[in-house]
């Protein structure tokens, strides 16, 4: 038995689950990001971030193959630590980067959609916990004065509160009227539109910007997650279901449930492209018809 995971008492103590190769590529995507990891800079060696993630050599070099893949770093190989791309930046957000988790590649074409001086979000979404959590980079930047649009228009579909969700559902079914995983879903989908409105809407007495944010009620579950940014971009996701265990009031349910932070987001532009083009045009055009016809008033309330 290994001693690292044996209590005082003699007991064996549960081991953390190992990240995957992708999780470990996630954490390094989001350090370049963010600039932790500097253009140029040389990366810790693969026997030191196997020691920091807690897993295998292979692993983390199916890790860095990834990020070389993406034109993040470059000298990926079994000797010398790899090399952080000299334009890292550009292969993160340029029209030709490769699909990202949502909370990689959201946030900095969000950011590059406030550049505008009329910036006009649409979302299609089941909460707006990735929208909340992306808006949290030019709300910085609004702050430290360098970014300010004279006006900011956010429009949301969310789910219905009435309706019955197709995800996320316990395994076994509702019992009788009452659904603690559907409860759990509204209060976080109230929760993060309240966020969401009461952040964008405070630049108007911090910053004098012109604010509106609407949201609106679908009377359906989306099975994909969409975002429209300036009507010259369209970010999209699908939801993948898969089977887990939910925490709600100290229970654990088997759930059927979608991680949307963590679907591989798509990116459109408006450009000589016509494909990318007219998935624009058409995912603008699908939005606008679902919140003029069949949505309804949405109220962020329990």
């Amino acid at each position: 038995m290994d001693p690292e995971h044996v209590s005082v008492n003699g007991r064996k103590k549960p081991q953390r689950p190992q990240r995957t190769h992708r999780e470990v590529a996630d954490e390094l995507r989001a350090r370049i990001r963010s600039g932790a990891l500097q253009p140029g800079q040389r990366m810790p060696t693969q026997a030191q971030l196997a020691a920091e993630f807690g897993v295998e050599r292979p692993a983390v070099r199916q890790a860095l193959r990834i990020l070389q893949s993406e034109q993040l770093l470059t000298n990926v190989s079994k000797g010398a630590p790899a090399t952080v791309a000299a334009d890292p930046g550009r292969a993160l957000t340029g029209p030709s980067a490769p699909p990202l988790p949502t909370t990689v590649g959201l946030a900095p074409r969000i950011a590059a959609a406030f550049e505008a001086e009329h910036v006009e979000i649409d979302a299609v979404c089941l909460t707006s916990i990735s929208l909340t959590l992306a808006l949290g980079e030019p709300l910085r930047q609004i702050h430290s004065g360098r970014l300010k649009p004279a006006k900011v228009d956010l429009r949301v579909l969310l789910p219905s509160r009435d309706i019955d969700l197709a995800f996320p559902v316990p395994v076994e079914g509702r019992g009788g009227d009452e659904d603690p995983v559907h409860d759990r879903w509204l209060a976080q989908r109230n929760a993060q539109g309240q966020v969401l409105r009461h952040n964008l809407l405070a630049l108007r007495a911090t910053h004098g910007i012109d604010v509106r944010v609407s949201f609106r009620a679908l009377p359906f579950t989306p099975p994909v997650k969409l975002y429209l940014l300036n009507g010259e971009e369209a970010l999209f996701a699908y939801y993948t279901l898969a089977r887990g265990k939910a925490q709600i009031d100290q229970e654990y349910l088997e759930t059927y449930d979608a991680q949307g932070i963590r679907s591989l987001l798509f990116g459109f532009e408006q450009g000589p492209g016509l494909r990318d083009t007219a998935f624009v045009e058409q995912s603008q055009l699908w939005f606008n018809a679902l919140w003029e016809t069949i949505s309804s008033e949405l109220v962020l309330t329990g």
